[in-house]
């Protein structure tokens, strides 16, 4: 009993320092980790979120993306061609009526990433359960365009379908991992960003079902709403936090011009409350 608890506090604080560091470098960490800690090395593996990796579908000349819900043994799938790379013969492949649904959903998430983020790759992947079914939405998108700045966003979406009837309940588990670099002017190392951090959400929704195909929509909408909302709580606590940090220790205009400025603020403040008065 006590190993377990041992164990089961080393895991807490693992999964704590894994979500403390930064996203990009998550691969060499778990290693590091790994190597500490190798007891853990099953449930590090399956608990700790990886940026997605990209893979080239020959026989359909599309990308993927891997992770661990569409890997068997050393193969991964491909959500166009359901096949393994490297082939495997005997792989885990959803059953004919969910791969319908996968190849709709797949679709519709492809149009949904170019309307969304105009680029990147995106895939969808389900497995049948014993009561219903479940799946991954993945997407990714990588800004390495410019010499002085490049970014990456990793959306992973689990959700957990159980149907009843005409109605089913959905249960999304969310995790957005982002990371950006900003470079100054060559030798304006003052303004020299590097921002990265990592969010989880989740989210249950009871919705009808007409038709196997509301699933999509269903599921759609779910990824939409949660995006939106973890978008904006990314935007507002680490790049608002970050632009009030670097204005409280550097201005980025003149200091009397910006006392003038507040001045000037509190001036007409006063003459406006004194119109009400």
């Amino acid at each position: 009993m006590a190993d377990y608890d041992e164990n089961e506090q080393q895991m807490d604080c693992a999964l704590d320092l894994m979500r403390r560091l930064p996203p990009q470098s998550v691969e060499d960490n778990l290693v590091t980790l790994l190597e500490a800690l190798p007891e853990l090395t099953e449930d590090l593996l399956s608990a700790v979120d990886q940026p997605l990796k990209v893979r080239q579908d020959s026989a359909e000349g599309k990308e993927y993306l891997v992770c661990d819900y569409n890997r068997d043994g050393d193969s991964y799938r491909s959500p166009w061609s359901n096949a393994y790379d490297p082939p495997l013969a005997d792989g885990s492949v959803p059953s004919d009526r969910l791969r319908k649904l996968e190849v709709a959903a797949n679709d519709a998430f492809n149009t949904y990433k170019e309307l969304y983020y105009e680029g990147g790759v995106s895939s969808v992947y389900l497995w049948d359960m014993d009561d219903s079914f479940a799946g991954v939405v993945l997407i990714k998108k990588v800004n390495d365009g410019t010499v002085r700045s490049k970014g990456s966003w990793d959306s992973i979406h689990v959700i957990e379908v159980l149907e009843k009837g005409r109605q089913a309940r959905y249960k999304l588990t969310s995790t957005v991992m982002l990371y950006t670099v900003a470079s100054g002017a060559k030798g304006d190392r003052q303004s020299e960003i590097n921002l990265s951090g990592s969010l989880t959400r989740q989210d249950e929704r009871d919705l009808p079902v007409g038709d196997p195909s509301a699933h999509v929509a269903n599921i759609g909408h779910m990824v939409e709403d949660m995006e939106f909302k973890m978008r904006n709580a990314i935007q507002e606590v680490y790049f608002g936090k970050t632009h009030d940090i670097v204005n409280g220790l550097r201005s980025a205009t003149d200091l009397n011009e910006a006392r003038n400025r507040e001045r000037m603020q509190r001036d007409l403040f006063g003459q406006l409350k004194g119109r009400k008065e």
